[in-house]
C-alpha cells in the first residue's frame, strides 16, 4: 500500500483528465491499493454516459430541435458538473460524472450539426474539420494550466464549470436550424431565419423561399425509413459495415488511451498533458489537407500507420533518453488524432443516403464502446510500462492494414442507392462500377435485391 501510495504522491497518475481525476481525490477516498481499480472505471462510466449521450442526443434534437437541446445540454454538463463539487464520496462523484458525461456529448454533437446545416456550403466543411476540432483542441489545452495553478480538485471543478454560464446570452445569438424547421413544416419560422440571414450578409432573398407542391413531394421522401440490419442486408454491405466499426473502436481505443496515458509519461503530468492537446491542433491541419488533396484509404492507413508504428517502436528506446520517448508519444497522438478526425468524412462519404446517419451513428458507437475500455488499457500500465504501448500500437497498425481494403470513395458523388456503393477491394470486381461514373439510374432506387 506504501509503495502505490508513493507512486500516486509522486505523480504518476498526478492528473487524471488527462487522467479526469487529481490525485488527491484518489487519497481522499482512499482510491489506491485494493481499491485502485475504482480510477478507471470512474473514467469508463464518464465515457458510458458519452456513450448514452451519443445515442439520444441526436434523437431528442431531431424531435424538438438543435437549438433547445443544445442549450439543455450545456446546462446539465454545467449543473452537474457544478453538483459534483458538493460530492461526499466517489460514488456520488462517479454517479454524477456519468451524468456531466451525457450532457458533454450531446451538446458537442448537437452544436456540430447545428453548424453544418446552418453554414453555406463554402465554410461548412472548414468548421466541420478545423473549426470544431481545433477549438476541442484549445479546450484541452486550457485544461492542465488550470490544473497546475488549481490544486484543491473542488476549485478546479469550480473554476471549469463557471466558463459554461458565458453560454447564456448566445441563446439570443444563435438561430434555430432551418433545415429543421423545414422538415418539421414550421416554414414560416424557418423563413424569417433566411431572410435574416441574408439580410446580414447583403444577400437579396427572392420574394417566394418555399414552394409548397415541393416541400410536400421533399417531405414524402422524407417518410421512407431504414432499419439497423440494412446495413448488413448484402455481404458487401456486411462487411464495410464491420470493418468501419472495427476501425472506429480500435482508433478510439489508440486515441483515449494516449491521451489518458500522459501522467505515466517521464516528466510533469501538466507538460505532458499540454503537449498531447498541441499535438492536435497539426494533426487537424494536415487531416483537412489530406481529406482535400488525396485517396481516403491511404491517408487514412498513412496516419494510422504512423501513429500504430511509433507508438510500438516507444518499447525500444533506451530508459535514460525520457525525451525522445515523450517526443514518439506525440508523434503517435499526432498520427492517430488525425485518422480519427477524417473518419467522419470517410464515413458520410461510404453508404447511401438513406442509411447514412444511421451508419454514422452506429460506428460512433463503436467508437464510444473504445472510449469505455481504454483507462484499462491505460490501467496495464501499472504491471509494465510498455504493455499498453504495445497493444494500442500493434491494434492501430492492424487497423491500418484492414483500412487498405475499405472502398475508395474520394472524387466520387455521393451514393444515393445501395446499387451505387463501392466494392470492398476483397471482393472480385472491386473496381468502382460504372454506375458511380455513367450511370443515368433514378436515385429514387433505394435498395437492391438480396
Amino acid at each position: 500500500m506504501e509503495r502505490n501510495l508513493e507512486r500516486h504522491q509522486h505523480g504518476q497518475r498526478d492528473f487524471t483528465l488527462c487522467a479526469f481525476l487529481p490525485w488527491p481525490l484518489l487519497l481522499q477516498w482512499n482510491l489506491v491499493c485494493e481499491d485502485d481499480w475504482k480510477v478507471p472505471l470512474t473514467t469508463s462510466l464518464f465515457f458510458v454516459g458519452v456513450l448514452i449521450g451519443s445515442f439520444i442526443s441526436g434523437q431528442l434534437s431531431d424531435r424538438f430541435g438543435r437549438k433547445s437541446i443544445l442549450f439543455l445540454t450545456m446546462a446539465v454538463q454545467t449543473g452537474f458538473s457544478f453538483l459534483q463539487i458538493f460530492s461526499t464520496s466517489w460514488e456520488m462523484f462517479t454517479g454524477l460524472f456519468l451524468i456531466v458525461g451525457m450532457g458533454q456529448i450531446s451538446n458537442y454533437v448537437v452544436a456540430f450539426i447545428l453548424g453544418t446545416e446552418v453554414l453555406g456550403k463554402s465554410v461548412r466543411i472548414i468548421f466541420s474539420t478545423l473549426g470544431v476540432c481545433i477549438f476541442f483542441a484549445i479546450g484541452y489545452m486550457l485544461l492542465p494550466p488550470f490544473a497546475y495553478f488549481i490544486r484543491d480538485w473542488r476549485m478546479l471543478l469550480l473554476a471549469l464549470t463557471v466558463p459554461g454560464l458565458f453560454c447564456v446570452p448566445l441563446w439570443w445569438v444563435i438561430p434555430e436550424s432551418p433545415r429543421w424547421l423545414i422538415s418539421q413544416g414550421r416554414y414560416k419560422e424557418a423563413e424569417v431565419i433566411i431572410r435574416k440571414a441574408a439580410k446580414i450578409n447583403g444577400v437579396p432573398a427572392p420574394e417566394v423561399l418555399f414552394d409548397t407542391a415541393e416541400m410536400q413531394d421533399s417531405k414524402a421522401q422524407q417518410q421512407q425509413k431504414a432499419i439497423l440490419l440494412d446495413l448488413f442486408r448484402t455481404r458487401n454491405i456486411a462487411t464495410i459495415t464491420i470493418m468501419s466499426l472495427l476501425l472506429w473502436f480500435f482508433t478510439s481505443v489508440g486515441y483515449f488511451g494516449l491521451s489518458l496515458s500522459t501522467p505515466n509519461w517521464h516528466g510533469s503530468a501538466y507538460v505532458n498533458c499540454f503537449l498531447s492537446a498541441v499535438s492536435e491542433v497539426p494533426a487537424y491541419v494536415i487531416a483537412w489537407l489530406l481529406l482535400r488533396s488525396f485517396p481516403r484509404r491511404y491517408s487514412l492507413s498513412g496516419t494510422l500507420f504512423l501513429g500504430g508504428g511509433v507508438v510500438l517502436f516507444i518499447q525500444l528506446v533506451p530508459a535514460d533518453l525520457n525525451v525522445l520517448s515523450i517526443g514518439l508519444v506525440m508523434l503517435g497522438k499526432f498520427g492517430i488524432t488525425a485518422a480519427f478526425s477524417m473518419l467522419y468524412v470517410y464515413n458520410v462519404e461510404l453508404y447511401p443516403t438513406l442509411v447514412r446517419n444511421m451508419a454514422v451513428g452506429a460506428t460512433s458507437m463503436a467508437s464510444r464502446l473504445g472510449s469505455i475500455i481504454a483507462p484499462y488499457f491505460v490501467y496495464l500500465g501499472a504491471y509494465d510500462r510498455f504493455l499498453p504501448y504495445i497493444l494500442m500500437g500493434s491494434l492501430t497498425v492492424l487497423i491500418g492494414i484492414l483500412t487498405l481494403f475499405l472502398p475508395e470513395s474520394y472524387g466520387n458523388p455521393l451514393p444515393e442507392s445501395f446499387e451505387q456503393m463501392l466494392k470492398v477491394k476483397c471482393f472480385r470486381n472491386g473496381q468502382q462500377p460504372p454506375g458511380i461514373r455513367n450511370s443515368k439510374e433514378s436515385p429514387k432506387t433505394l435498395v437492391t435485391p438480396l
